[in-house]
């Protein structure tokens, strides 16, 4: 029987932080152990964008992260605010309507930092500016989006290839196709294990400490539509098809306590054209962010939320759940030609609809109401704004529309320079805000408020940092975050 001191479950950015740390602080035997074949491995860190949030108080503490930006980027520090701890918690508090788990948040944090900074020196994770996703150029300075100015080398894809490297420099043993299906307690009720089952059969891992870290249930059809609904019981994965909600059973089978909002998820929007999975090539190519430059419509030709509520990275995690309760889950976001210079790039993996007529432009659109679409827009266009009234993209600019509903309350442009484009989207969900009960120390808690002994968990498996709504790149430095702690805590209490 093979025999470890720590078993990391996964292999995601979470599990294979949780395996470095585990094996920097004592662990002399770790083994992770991934579900997915080889070629597939990884988890949904291959589709993220690689951007990280964190807590700094002066723009130049980033520079060790990104070295020679300043020398590659014209101005690079002066478009970077502050992004203070206070910042950070201020965001998560507002975006979850106050409900972030009070520990939790203050943990992530508290520990942003050294975390990114933890990935760049262990887990030897390059980084760069996350120019194409947070930063707007204006005059001759790019104004970035606060907290977000630093991701992952070749986003998600280096990511992970960087995590695997260190991981197997580092001799951490990590076996592929080996999915993890019951957790095994010994006599006195502690972790002592987990069985497998591969190619081979079914065999059973004797370990000191486990640490789950294989994800949530987004790409499980059934949980999905039990716990969140039949809308997103039908929505498309933009993720890996491997997050089945194995580890959540598993766990919950010995007693572990559910813990966040089950019913929650992230949400993207994500081009409407992709099959049931987004493609693994083009990993976060998918997505469709810009809507804030624009509107978007129903198949009834009717807005149905305010896209300009916040940026983007503030309000893409719920808004994808909200155009997939629209008829159909699917949703048009309209452009004219003012804007369209402004759109990420990932826009260019879709063709858009083209028209130098609004009529034109719907006509071609899946639209069952054409003319009350034509009649929404209008009605827009007559209550929107002209750009000398103080429209600024690189910034919330209070440019709001009069006598809509909804209305639109910052970049609210009028549509009415041809030609028009339209992209397709829908929701695609990334993870499920739903998990178990951790303390401090990342360790499982039981329904009886009592830890379970040998038992951690990291990534989105941890419960209760996010309701509703998620701001972009705070699920990777969570990963990490948690996962440093659960493999520190895995070694050390083995």
């Amino acid at each position: 029987m093979e025999e470890y001191d720590v078993v990391v479950v996964g292999a995601g950015n979470a599990a294979l932080a949780a395996s470095v740390s585990a094996k920097e602080n004592g662990a002399e035997r770790v083994l992770v152990l991934e579900k997915a074949p080889r070629e597939m491995r990884g988890g949904n860190t291959h589709w993220s964008g690689g951007v990280l949030r964190f807590a700094f108080d002066d723009p130049r503490e980033i520079a060790p992260l990104v070295p020679g930006a300043d020398e590659k980027y014209e101005n690079f520090y002066e478009g970077i605010s502050p992004y203070t701890k206070e910042d950070y918690h201020g965001d998560l508090m507002r975006v979850t309507n106050g409900r972030t788990d009070p520990v939790l948040s203050k943990v992530l944090v508290n520990n942003s930092k050294d975390t990114v900074f933890w990935m760049n020196k262990t887990g030897r994770v390059k980084m760069e500016p996350a120019i194409t996703l947070s930063a707007v150029r204006k005059d001759n300075v790019m104004i970035w989006a606060r907290g977000l100015v630093v991701r992952a080398e070749h986003e998600g894809v280096g990511l992970s290839r960087s995590w695997f490297a260190t991981a197997e420099r580092m001799g951490i043993d990590i076996q592929y196709g080996a999915a993890a299906i019951e957790l095994c307690l010994d006599e006195k009720g502690r972790v002592s294990g987990v069985k497998v089952r591969d190619n081979e059969g079914i065999r059973t891992i004797r370990a000191k400490s486990v640490v789950l870290g294989c994800g949530g249930f987004e790409a499980n059809v059934q949980m999905r539509t039990q716990h969140i609904g039949p809308l997103v019981g039908a929505a498309k994965v933009r993720g890996t098809p491997h997050n089945q909600g194995d580890g959540l059973r598993m766990a919950m089978a010995i007693g572990a306590m559910p813990w966040g909002q089950w019913s929650g998820c992230h949400a993207t929007p994500i081009s409407a054209d992709w099959g049931e999975f987004a493609p693994r090539e083009l990993t976060d190519r998918s997505n469709r962010l810009s809507y804030v430059y624009g509107v978007m419509l129903n198949r009834r030709g009717r807005r149905f939320v305010d896209e300009g509520e916040d940026g983007a990275l503030f309000t893409y995690a719920k808004f994808g759940r909200a155009i997939l309760a629209e008829p159909g889950g699917k949703a048009y976001q309209i452009f004219d030609s003012k804007v369209v210079h402004l759109l990420e790039p990932r826009y260019e993996t879709s063709t858009p609809i083209v028209s130098d007529t609004l009529e034109g432009l719907l006509e071609q659109l899946d639209i069952d109401d054409k003319e009350q679409a034509l009649k929404t827009l209008l009605e827009y266009n007559a209550g929107a704004r002209d750009p000398q009234d103080g429209y600024d993209p690189t910034r919330k600019d209070g440019l709001r529309s009069r006598g809509l509903n909804p209305e639109k309350t910052n970049w609210a442009l009028r549509i009415d320079k041809p030609p028009y484009y339209a992209y397709s989207a829908t929701g695609g969900i990334t993870f499920t805000f739903g998990g178990l009960k951790v303390d401090e120390n990342a360790q499982v808690i039981g329904t009886d408020w009592r830890p379970i002994p040998g038992l951690f968990a990291c990534g989105e498996m941890v419960g209760g940092l996010f309701y509703d709504n998620y701001p972009a790149g705070t699920g990777l430095v969570s990963g990490a975050t948690f996962g440093r702690i659960a493999g520190r805590n895995a070694a050390t209490q083995s």
